[in-house]
């Protein structure tokens, strides 16, 4: 089978890589992305391998490129996205990428802290200058309210006994939510010995952020030296920014002009250091984002020649590595070439190993989306069948029953059908919104999601939740009213009318493809709807999990283990198709035996189920086929006989082989093992069960068997099976639930938005102006409501009833994936 159904063969291979070609050798391998390379080093510590200096200059250098990285953001610019192919530089090239990278950063903090510096300077001369303008005016006295200090005058008489003492200023400037507080200390602490002055001033840029800040200058006139020193300590409380002023008025003009002038000067100073940093930031978009993919390649490199051995003439790198046989010749062609330079060339061979191989499946961007479905379950485990094909069919298919609507599935479909025709647009790849990226990878699912459900709208006949009549009614009024007499007065006593289809001519044949749309017309169509999606339910979820049970032969076939086809499978196949799919047999059979004729009195197909478990029959519900007395029971039996022989089949075989293989090697004490060298295929010594590895013959492991582990593990999953059985059949019941929910909910949005729009419209003689709101609310509400949230509930149950596929033993999810070293993540 190939890769897409089981996993690909997957060998252990050992590399002799010459440590002079080891790093280009293993940057070859990271380019193709072919294997997976395991640690040969796990008992050594991170700080003791080979080239932990190596990884620590990458480290080092990613720092200052996170440095140079959020200098260019805060400038509003962004980087580019780098080329795409980049190979790893060249140990060499490692120290003048250095080099560069540390003279880019070190000019950056220069031209960033000369421009720091010369916007302070700028910033301090711009408030000086606002605080000597201030002084062209008469300063304004503060105005206060404290007691009897407010009748006292802040001046005293001329011929008082200060008339000696001279006037001081102290001008400043203070942030505008400090200035309340500010003049309310100075009026206390200096007792109203002062006259302080505040105004607002145009905002000016702040030198740290940039943005515009608004700030309070103020004037201050005391007398005394002590009172001057508490004015001096107060402002430096409140971080003010005080500068010299000076009482001529024709010094202040020629110091404000000074200022203006060394303004002027510095702003052309720093234009020209603005400048400059733009060249250097221009540098920075240009070299950094081919440098960070580079260093993160070659750190990538070092990392995993870590992982390598040192042989013991120290003249080469020994590494193990898991890789597919296909890309074998792939492998060998790329170590020759990238080691042909060194002048010895790499050496690459297979080796036994007892370890299960990791799984590999090989997806594209149709069947991405689809083996993700799966591995949310759990990974295969290796050599196991692969669901995913027969997910792209099933998940679709069943979404679909929940979801089934013309009108609905058509907008689904046209958006995945949209990003599809969209995909290689770059602005769309390099989306960074996590929402839609998540719809964005899921588009092809979407796709088919859509499509499908547009097939089963067409079965439902619902579009919108609305009957279609594509094709004639295969039901007829007029043969009813000409042979059943219904005249003016019994039709107009009669407010509903019944169609028999047991008259002729009622009931012309089956309509072409799906729901006669005269059913919705009925009163009792809600009930032919849930008898019809009830029992289609149950169909598609017996045969579902037959399908789950009949795959488990594709691996019991692969691995050898023919005593489970016996043992295991076909138990599980008459248990479950003993009840259950004697359930179908019986629902098919009314289908196709009863007609319109006897319907009346057509027995109850549940009943006959309850009476079945109880071994009884009802006098009232007759049977449906002869001989239908002795079948179920015998069914009953034969099922509840299945469950000894699945409880305790597998662990009696597997201890008898266990004990004959033992028995067999006490007899031949001297023949020793062949080896795993002699084994077809040394990777598959570990692909069964743990239980079947101690039994299998052809193991050679010297594992313990232990049969009460065998025995609970054999319990859990006869079980697990019989209740499931039971119980994921209730839950596909969850196909009818969600269908009939979703066309009630499409049938309220018509009733409450559309049709009482529209009634609501034509009472008041506006319905072509109500009319375009109605269908705007009725299309929001179709979107934001039965697509978005009807959608999500019918996919969250379409993989829930996946996972009640997936664990009918066919699927382990133990298993692990293969994760080769590539740089395909760094080349993003």
């Amino acid at each position: 089978m190939g890769s897409m159904f089981r996993s690909e063969e997957v060998v252990l291979v050992q590399l002799f890589l010459p440590t002079a070609a080891a790093y280009a050798c293993v940057s070859q391998l990271g380019e193709l992305g072919l294997v997976e390379f395991r640690d040969l080093n796990a008992s050594v510590s991170a700080f003791q391998r080979r080239f932990v200096v190596d990884v620590r200059r990458c480290e080092e250098l990613e720092k200052t490129f996170a440095f140079l990285q959020e200098e260019v953001r805060r400038a509003g610019l962004t980087l580019p996205l780098p080329e795409a192919g980049l190979p790893a530089p060249l140990p060499r090239d490692l120290l003048r990428i250095q080099e560069e990278t540390d003279r880019l950063a070190q000019e950056l903090r220069d031209v960033r802290g000369n421009q720091q510096a010369l916007r302070a300077q700028l910033h301090q001369l711009q408030l000086h200058s606002a605080v000597l303008g201030q002084g062209h005016g008469p300063p304004l006295a503060a105005s206060h309210t404290d007691g009897p200090l407010e009748r006292s005058p802040l001046l005293q008489s001329p011929g008082g006994p200060h008339q000696d003492l001279r006037v001081n200023f102290v001008a400043g400037a203070v942030e505008p939510h400090k200035a309340a507080a500010l003049e309310r200390l100075l009026w206390r602490a200096c007792r109203g010995f002062l006259i302080a002055s505040f105004r607002e001033v145009e905002p000016l840029e702040d030198p740290v952020t940039g943005e515009p800040a608004t700030w309070m200058t103020f004037l201050i006139s005391y007398w005394g030296e002590q009172i001057g020193q508490k004015i001096r300590k107060i402002t430096d409380c409140f971080h003010c920014h005080v500068f010299p002023f000076v009482e001529q008025e024709e010094a202040r003009r020629a110091a404000l002009q000074q200022l203006q002038q060394q303004s002027q000067e510095l702003q052309e100073v720093l234009g020209e250091t603005e400048r400059f940093l733009s060249q250097v930031l221009g540098r920075v978009q240009r070299l950094l984002p081919p440098w960070q993919v580079q260093i993160r390649k070659m750190k990538a490199v070092y990392l995993a020649l870590n992982q390598c051995s040192v042989s013991t003439t120290h003249k080469c790198l020994i590494a193990e590595a898991w890789c597919a046989t296909r890309d074998l010749p792939t492998l060998h062609q790329a170590l020759q070439g990238s080691s042909s330079e060194a002048g010895v060339s790499a050496v690459v061979h297979r080796i036994p190993c007892r370890d299960m191989p990791p799984t590999l499946i090989r997806t594209n961007r149709f069947t991405a989306s689809f083996q993700g479905i799966v591995d949310a379950y759990g990974v295969g485990r290796y050599q196991e069948v692969n669901p995913a094909p027969y997910t792209i069919i099933t998940f679709p298919f069943l979404f679909a029953v929940m979801f089934g609507d013309v009108g609905h599935g058509l907008l689904m479909f046209l958006f995945a059908l949209a990003m599809v025709l969209a995909e290689n647009r770059p602005a769309v790849k390099t989306a960074q919104n996590e929402i839609w990226r998540t719809f964005f990878g899921g588009r092809y699912l979407l796709l088919l999601m859509g499509l499908f459900s547009v097939y089963t709208g067409f079965i439902y006949n619902e579009c919108f939740s609305c009957a279609t009549a594509v094709f004639p009614s295969g039901w007829s009024v007029a043969a009813m009213a000409n042979q059943s007499g219904w005249s003016d007065a019994f039709l107009a006593q009669q407010p509903l009318l019944s169609l028999d289809p047991n008259v002729t001519g009622v009931f012309l044949g089956p309509y072409p493809f799906g729901i006669d749309p005269v059913w919705s017309l009925a009163v009792n169509h809600l009930s032919f709807l849930n008898s019809f999606k009830m029992k289609m339910s149950v169909i598609l979820g017996v045969t579902h999990m037959t399908f789950g049970v009949v795959l488990g032969v594709f691996n019991h076939m692969h691995f050898g283990q023919w005593h489970r086809l016996l043992l295991e499978t076909l138990p599980e196949l008459v248990f479950l198709l003993g009840l259950f799919g004697y359930l179908v047999f019986l629902v098919a059979y009314k289908w196709l035996r009863v007609t319109a004729a006897s319907a009346a009195s057509a027995p109850s197909i549940l009943i006959h189920f309850i009476n079945m478990f109880l071994f009884s029959s009802s006098p009232t519900n007759r049977p449906l086929f002869s001989g239908q007395e002795m079948v179920q029971p015998t069914l009953v039996v034969l099922a509840l006989a299945m469950v000894p022989v699945l409880l305790l089949g597998t662990p009696l075989f597997l201890h008898r082989e266990h004990r004959r293989c033992h028995s067999r090697r006490r007899q031949q004490p001297d023949e020793d093992t062949a080896g795993l060298l002699d084994l077809p295929d040394a990777s598959l010594a570990s692909q069964g069960s743990d239980e079947e590895k101690a039994g299998c013959p052809g193991d050679r492991e010297e594992a313990e068997f232990v049969l009460s582990e065998v025995f609970m593990h054999q319990a859990i999953h006869t079980i697990e099976f019989c209740l499931g059985c039971i119980s994921n059949t209730a839950s596909y019941l969850r196909l009818w639930a969600l269908s009939l929910a979703h066309a009630q909910l499409s049938q309220v949005l018509w009733a409450m938005v559309m049709r009482a729009g529209l009634s609501l419209g034509g009472e008041m003689g506006v319905a072509a102006v109500v009319l375009v709101p109605v269908f705007a609310a009725f299309a929001v509400m179709t979107v934001a409501i039965l697509l978005v949230m009807e959608g999500l509930s019918a996919f969250l149950h379409a993989l829930r009833l996946h996972w009640v596929e997936f664990q009918n033993k066919f699927y382990s999810g133990t298993g692990y994936k293969l994760s080769p070293f590539t740089f395909a993540v760094e080349d993003e």
